[in-house]
């Protein structure tokens, strides 16, 4: 799937329809009892730095979304079926949070039979533009970190096709989350459109229970845990900060928070891909092969002699949660020195992934907790991420070029820079998000110049590099 925005999505006008938990469902969670599952580490920092932030008088959007087409005219009663089938399938679209008079988040679950969509016809779009426009500000308002329910669906309908979006707040999905949907809704639609409803929606591990599960195992370990001992000494070798993207970016300390711009092109084609896939594997793959493209581009521009950084990692440690919408993500800091080519970086980053890999395992915020260190987040991202996702075995991946299918990014505010290379079927598809200055954005245009001219190359040359 393509990572993109509303506005690189090529929208296309319609009929605007939406779909939220209805009023009956909003005032049926006002009454519910406290979940005693508590909010993944990873959730609550999320909200938290989300209230922080606009209480500094910021509003920062950051949810998450997807968007693909469904051919031919569309039953919308099917539709709506079809998509509350699928909340109901993933327990966290029922729960949220709410404060206590201590100023804890405390969880509130719905029971399935209270769930139920209020469906809305908006009206119709001419103007491309302006749908682009109304949606953005439509997410940015009804999936909000700090409001429940934070997410919302919507449909724009034409003759020939049907664009459908959905839009969460990140508490409830990550990236994997948004790459199934446009396969299951689907289909369920196509599913319940032949009545088949029974057979449609087998059940997946709930992101609730693993919330409980992995804050229990979080919160058993203290200051003196290898890992928190591991990160204390990586932070010292940061300055006592977590890693940020190497590279000038025109920022300075005491700036207010910039607006950010978005980078999403195709990297390199299928044979390129494969190529470097292949000279990779040895060392463990891709992932390991674009770390270490980018250790030697932030080096060259840069010049930091170690290229720091906190890789994503899926916590998915079950099948039971393979198929479960929820943001199972950790991180392991990786340290990779100044190498003399690709090759030597491609040993050094498998090294330091096998070495700290088992760091995920437990929440950074929790590690924060622990370090005792002032971390009041005033950016909603703590830190620079370069992620790899080889998304081509997840279900419907063959499809989404024909489907148009995108992952969407809410491109706001923020200080970091964050990049996304996906492996498709027909290549490698780069996103990246870095601060809205001339110096970062150059920066920025190098970088992806110089990865994908490394790429190329030792996809051509299958040496050294």
């Amino acid at each position: 799937m393509r990572i993109s925005d509303l506005q690189r999505c090529a929208a296309r006008p319609g009929r605007l329809v939406e779909w939220r938990l209805s009023p009956a469902t909003v005032a049926a969670a006002a009454t519910l009892p406290t979940d005693p599952r508590p909010p993944a580490y990873i959730q609550e920092s999320h909200v938290r730095t989300a209230r922080s932030v606009r209480e500094d008088g910021l509003f920062v959007p950051t949810w998450l979304g997807t968007a693909f087409d469904l051919p031919g005219h569309v039953d919308l009663d099917v539709l709506e079926q079809a998509l509350h089938g699928w909340t109901l399938r993933h327990e966290t679209l029922r729960s949220g949070f709410r404060w206590d008079g201590d100023g804890m988040m405390q969880r509130f679950t719905l029971p399935e039979d209270d769930v139920t969509l209020h469906r809305e016809v908006i009206g119709d779009f001419t103007d491309a533009e302006a749908l682009v426009r109304y949606l953005q500000d439509r997410f940015d308002e009804a999936a909000d970190a700090l409001r429940w329910p934070n997410f919302i669906y919507a449909a724009v309908l034409r003759e020939d096709s049907t664009s459908v979006y959905l839009a969460f707040d990140h508490t409830n999905v990550d990236a994997y989350s948004l790459h199934r949907i446009p396969y299951e809704v689907h289909e369920l639609y196509t599913a319940h459109g032949a009545g088949r409803r029974s057979l449609v929606a087998p059940p997946v591990g709930s992101y609730v229970d693993f919330c409980h599960q992995e804050r229990v195992h979080a919160d058993a370990i203290d200051g003196t845990h290898d890992i928190v001992t591991r990160w204390r000494e990586f932070i010292d070798r940061c300055d006592g900060r977590l890693p940020e993207f190497a590279v000038d970016l025109g920022l300075w300390p005491g700036d207010d928070l910039p607006v950010q711009q978005l980078v999403c092109e195709p990297l390199v084609g299928q044979g390129a891909a494969a190529a470097f896939e292949a000279h990779c594997r040895p060392h463990g793959g891709s992932l390991v092969g674009v770390l270490a493209a980018t250790s030697l581009i932030v080096h060259e521009l840069g010049g930091q002699p170690v290229y720091r950084t906190v890789v994503p990692f899926h916590t998915r440690s079950k099948s039971m949660w393979s198929d479960s919408v929820g943001w199972y993500v950790g991180g392991a800091p990786i340290e990779v020195p100044a190498a003399r080519d690709f090759d030597d970086a491609l040993a050094s980053v498998r090294a330091e992934l096998q070495a700290n890999r088992s760091l995920a395992r437990i929440p950074l915020a929790r590690v924060l907790d622990l370090l005792g260190d002032n971390f009041r987040p005033t950016s909603p991202d703590l830190y620079s991420i370069v992620s790899y996702v080889d998304a081509r075995l997840i279900p419907g991946a063959a499809r989404w070029a024909e489907q148009r299918a995108h992952g969407l990014l809410r491109v706001s505010y923020g200080d970091q820079v964050c990049v996304w290379v996906n492996r498709l079927h027909e290549g490698l598809w780069i996103a990246c998000r870095y601060p809205d200055t001339d110096i970062a954005s150059k920066s920025v245009r190098l970088y992806v110049e110089k990865l994908r001219e490394l790429i190329v190359a030792v996809a051509t040359c299958g040496a050294r590099s």
